[in-house]
């Protein structure tokens, strides 16, 4: 039901993994709120403030770390930008982007499939559709990525990504387009300045880190089971029954939306202290035997890997296209594509949030790049390459080098 852990050391929190109990959770914002503010081991310094967890748990004027009419004005404010994305341009950059990251490494045979395609994937999609200049990219990436490893100096990371934001922002008050940041903008709920890098702290997070690891949890299941890796291409199990499969089993944030008890409340008959953290384990909630009827799972989406109730994932839909894509591309580049490790080989980041591989090492018959193998063919249709200001970029940052080599198809 609920039990408790140790997110850090000293860190003290309450751990939900039967699935009925979440649900209570999730669905009670009169119970439970997920303002941070009411962290009493926090607010009295028994937490330290430079504790590697507190950076994916303090409180930050967003959506996902507000309350009632707040939250209501902010998350209005990211779903209704979040709608304006076109699903038919995403899918298309999201090719491209493929396609490009593909060149790279297509000739040699070899690849990590997380650090040199899943990793990188969602940086060039939400530089996109964040309108972010090729010289922040890396900064935001470092960022997030320290901050949810909950290892390391994650406080430093904090400062690097909610920098990078602050000069994101001030560049989009100067110069808008038609990009994410640009709509949070000019929403009737006016958002401010501190408000805009905090909306985007939590989309960049949720858009970059899960989407990595779901791409690349997708792909592990693929290349190891025999269910889809005979059978993906003979109209048996498709791309999207494995994702189905990884969002049950291995979702991509393991252990998340933390949550406050408003008072003292019992939970199925486990007493919960008001101010204290409580997680819900998605993986375990999924996990649930309750769920299981006959022992088989519910041939549905009733997992909680998106969560659930008033703060469940705004940006699913999108999330679930850009993984699809990604893998579809990919497996139709590369159709011998395999793993060059035993599953069982593979290491797993630490941190008590995500669920992320450390690699994803995989071995292919070389191809030559696509665009060097006909470069006389016209470029497939895609949205117009924006034309965005790049004084200082670093050469060779990923950001920079993908619109050199778009605009030279």
């Amino acid at each position: 039901m609920a039990a408790p852990v140790e997110l850090a050391p000293g860190v003290d929190a309450m751990l939900v993994t039967d699935h009925a109990a979440a649900l209570r959770v999730l669905h009670s914002p009169e119970l439970f709120a997920k303002d941070p503010r009411r962290w009493l081991a926090l607010a009295d310094g028994t937490v330290p403030a430079d504790s590697p967890v507190v950076p994916m748990m303090m409180h930050r004027p967003n959506a996902l770390f507000s309350d009632g009419a707040e939250h209501l004005r902010l998350r209005q404010a990211v779903t209704d930008s979040l709608d304006r994305i076109d699903p038919y341009q995403l899918r298309r950059f999201v090719e491209r982007s493929s396609d490009y990251l593909v060149d790279q490494w297509s000739g040699a045979g070899t690849v990590d499939l997380l650090n040199s395609y899943a990793k990188t994937l969602p940086l060039l999609v939400f530089s996109e559709l964040f309108g972010s200049p090729p010289e922040l990219g890396d900064r935001l990436v470092a960022g997030i990525a320290g901050i949810f490893d909950a290892v390391g100096d994650a406080e430093a990371a904090d400062r690097m990504l909610t920098g990078a934001l602050i000069e994101l922002v001030a560049l989009k008050r100067e110069q808008p387009g038609a990009d994410v940041t640009s709509w949070l903008m000019a929403h009737p709920n006016r958002l401010t300045d501190e408000e805009m890098i905090h909306q985007l702290v939590m989309l960049m997070s949720a858009g970059t880190e899960p989407q990595r690891n779901l791409i690349a949890n997708g792909l592990r299941l693929i290349l190891s089971d025999e269910r889809f890796s005979v059978s993906l291409f003979g109209g048996g199990a498709s791309v999207e029954d494995a994702l189905d499969e990884v969002l049950w089993t291995d979702p991509p944030m393991a252990n998340y939306a933390v949550h406050y008890p408003v008072r003292d409340v019992d939970l199925a008959g486990v007493p919960l202290r008001r101010g204290t953290p409580v997680v819900i384990s998605f993986a375990a909630t999924n996990s649930d035997p309750a769920l299981f009827a006959n022992g088989r799972r519910p041939n549905n989406r009733s997992h909680l890997a998106w969560s659930a109730g008033p703060h469940a994932c705004p940006a699913k839909d999108s999330a679930w296209l850009i993984a699809t894509a990604a893998i579809e591309k990919l497996l139709n580049r590369l159709p011998d594509l395999e793993l060059a490790v035993p599953v069982s080989e593979l290491d797993w980041r630490p941190g008590p949030f995500n669920r992320a591989l450390t690699a994803l090492p995989a071995r292919f018959t070389p191809v030559a790049p696509r665009s060097a193998a006909r470069p006389a063919d016209p470029a497939p249709a895609r949205p117009a390459a924006p034309e965005r200001p790049d004084p200082g970029a670093r050469k060779g940052g990923v950001w920079s080098s993908f619109l050199n080599w778009w605009r030279g198809q």
